[in-house]
């Protein structure tokens, strides 16, 4: 996402990341994300979704992102101000892809023109995303290595990703980080104020909000989806914590 006017409030994996002008947040495929509030006044940005399958289509490593330094605010989401050169050269790049995908439907070259044109906005992107990151870096008087703690934190975090729809047990995410529950709970808790089992249990319900929104399935093929054993249990779930149905939520 690029923001060239407005301010956008989002949750991405469970932090919450204001982006306003000329802001540039980059985010990892399977990211589970929340538009919280929307500025009233003008607004203009624009976002790019791609899956892991196109990223390894343009030869994109889709680990790419986890070498961006961290931002020196703590944020594990790299969101980062760019200068307003790139911000210009990355708006041709849009409005060049949105060109070249609605006015050329017809051209037998229209699929390889678009490929290529968002491998180099993408290739663009992320160096610009790291040189201002390690300009961040170097401006300080020292880039402290990341502690452990975080380590396991962002550990943890992409454990979730992958294991979040099958995977609900603090004692599972433990187990591949090779130390116990408690520990990494003791962990969570010091990094986020919250505990292990808090965090698994937003991101399965924000993960359940998007598909009751946005899916079009029914509860129930989404029930089975996040591996409960039935629409009931399910139901249970997410009125627990929520307050509401999930058809409920579908009203709203």
């Amino acid at each position: 996402m690029l923001c060239y006017e407005g301010n956008i409030n989002i949750n991405v994996n469970l932090e919450n990341i204001s982006v306003h002008k000329n802001m540039l947040l980059l985010t990892s495929p399977e990211s589970i994300i929340e538009v919280k509030d929307i500025t009233s006044g003008p607004v203009d940005f624009y976002t790019l979704f791609i899956s892991r399958e196109f990223m390894r289509d343009i030869n994109l490593d889709v680990n790419i992102l986890s070498t961006i330094p961290r931002p020196r605010d703590g944020r594990r989401i790299p969101c980062i101000e760019i200068s307003e050169g790139d911000a210009a050269l990355f708006r041709h790049y849009f409005e060049l892809l949105h060109h070249n995908t609605t006015r050329n439907r017809d051209d037998i070259y229209v699929r390889s023109i678009t490929r290529c044109i968002i491998a180099a906005l993408c290739y663009q992107l992320i160096q610009s995303a790291r040189d201002r990151a390690d300009a961040d870096i170097s401006g300080e008087e020292s880039a402290p290595t990341r502690s452990r703690r975080n380590t396991y934190v962002d550990d943890f975090i992409s454990l979730l990703h992958l294991h979040h729809r099958s995977q609900r047990a603090v004692s599972f995410y433990a187990s591949k980080l090779f130390i116990s529950p408690k520990y990494l709970s003791l962990l969570i808790k010091k990094a986020t104020g919250k505990s292990a089992a808090q965090m698994i249990d937003e991101f399965v319900i924000l993960e359940a909000k998007n598909l009751l929104r946005f899916s079009g399935k029914n509860i129930q093929q989404i029930a089975y989806e996040l591996n409960f054993p039935n629409q009931s249990s399910f139901g249970k779930y997410f009125k627990h914590l929520t307050g509401m149905s999930p058809s409920e939520y579908q009203r709203t």
